[in-house]
């Protein structure tokens, strides 16, 4: 689709480069991060990613794995899926609620960006976006009425790519469409498959500038969580507390935070209470969980739990603290390449007797542009079936532990995020534990 030249298209003098690759252009349209967060990582001895290898990586594992899947095209309208594919972003968090972007992927590697109103500036620093068209919007405020014929026009559309650049194959992975979407491609003959299935496990193993990016997006993290802990003191609220953390992710170049799972005093038992306006005092314990999107659009998903104050931690404070502790210490050590899920969820630390009514969701989890595939469930609750795979290097995997007895009057919840590696695994997380609540300080 025409649009007319964006001004930052027709600026004339050519701007250097950042460490990443990226433009080093205070007018750019790509988001990305700032020169605090690049002043730090350099200070850190961090490797930044080279952005441009990364997008080839992630273009090249999609189309490998329609290909051993006999899929003709992929047609992505997860916002983070969208992400995956062509490292573009617009209005993150709206799109997830009102999905007006698209991308369809051919199995030559032709891939076409619906954007809103077909506006191609905001993703013209990606040349793997080979087309940019609008009118994808099928959901019900955008269509009103109309979204059967909306629909419509736009399966003619993929019709007619996947005709040009899928060899005769109809098969098409589809992720998260309107229900008129996928009545329409149905009517006119296209297979539709999981493409979930697909983007899960391509976005699994993570190649080497992926992780470049997540070791600086993790800097960032820890460093915006070490000014939240500066921040503390008796008196603050929750919100107050959070706030810090999400102004710090933002002044360094991240993007958002997918929960507010932050908690004092009794309200950290049991887990997942949103953080409000509860004043916090001293001797109480306050529990987090990041669940932060930082720089590149990285996930950094750790927890920690800190004694608000000055004094010294109860007994029972320490002894749910120190149980925590060991569980990601412990469940950590089991992990190495070509381990089944089955046996990693087995074996390695489970909560005791007293603590498994209230034990976390999860074991640990996958990570990547946000919480992904795989699910590692405890041995008790293990399911035959879903998760029949093994963890392969560049897996990255949060190890999960939450401590809170039922009626009991706190818990504490860690968490680290950690690395699958040729021989074993690197541990991505550096911010250290409470050594008053480890008893060993």
């Amino acid at each position: 689709m025409d649009s007319p030249e964006h001004y930052a298209q027709a600026r004339k003098i050519a701007p250097g480069l950042k460490p990443d690759g990226s433009p080093d252009d205070n007018d750019r349209v790509e988001i990305g991060p700032t020169a605090l967060a690049f002043e730090e990582w350099a200070a850190a001895g961090l490797t930044a990613p080279n952005l441009t290898r990364m997008r080839e990586f992630r273009h090249a594992r999609l189309v490998a794995a329609m290909a051993e899947r006999d899929c003709g095209g992929l047609l992505l309208f997860d916002p983070l899926n969208i992400r995956y594919a062509t490292d573009t972003t617009h209005m993150q968090l709206w799109n997830t609620h009102n999905p007006f972007r698209a991308v369809f992927l051919g199995a030559d590697g032709h891939m076409v960006l619906w954007e809103y109103k077909g506006l191609p500036f905001l993703s013209g620093y990606n040349p793997l976006v080979r087309e940019v068209r609008g009118g994808a919007s099928m959901f019900y405020f955008a269509s009103g009425d109309h979204g059967e014929k909306v629909a419509r026009d736009f399966a003619g559309q993929i019709e007619t790519l996947m005709a040009e650049h899928c060899g005769g194959n109809r098969r098409l992975g589809v992720d998260k469409i309107m229900l008129h979407g996928a009545d329409a491609l149905r009517g006119i003959g296209i297979t539709l498959l999981d493409g979930e299935e697909i983007t899960e496990k391509t976005r699994a193993i993570k190649g080497p500038d992926e992780i470049n990016a997540m070791r600086c997006a993790m800097h960032a993290c820890e460093a915006s969580v070490a000014a939240m802990e500066n921040a503390v003191e008796p008196g603050m609220t929750e919100n107050e507390v959070w706030a810090v953390l999400h102004a710090e992710n933002i002044k360094r170049g991240g993007e958002w935070i997918e929960t507010r799972i932050l908690a004092s005093g009794t309200r950290t038992n049991p887990w997942f209470q949103e953080c409000g306006p509860r004043v916090m005092a001293a001797g109480e314990l306050l529990a987090f969980d990041t669940d932060l999107i930082g720089c590149y659009g990285m996930c950094c998903d750790i927890s920690r739990t800190w004694l608000v104050g000055e004094g010294d931690p109860t007994a029972e404070q320490q002894r749910l603290y120190r149980e925590a502790h060991a569980q990601i210490i412990e469940n950590t050590a089991i992990l190495a390449p070509g381990k089944s899920i089955k046996e990693i969820a087995m074996t390695g630390r489970n909560p005791p007797p007293e603590f498994a009514p209230q034990r976390y969701g999860s074991k640990m989890h996958g990570v990547g542009l946000c919480d992904e595939w795989p699910i590692v469930r405890y041995g008790m609750d293990w399911i035959e079936g879903p998760y029949d795979y093994d963890i392969e290097p560049g897996m990255m995997l949060c190890v999960e532990a939450y401590v809170g007895a039922v009626g009991g009057h706190e818990g504490v919840k860690l968490e680290d995020q950690v690395l699958i590696t040729a021989d074993g695994v690197e541990n991505l997380t550096n911010y250290p534990f409470d050594t008053r609540l480890l008893g060993d300080g």
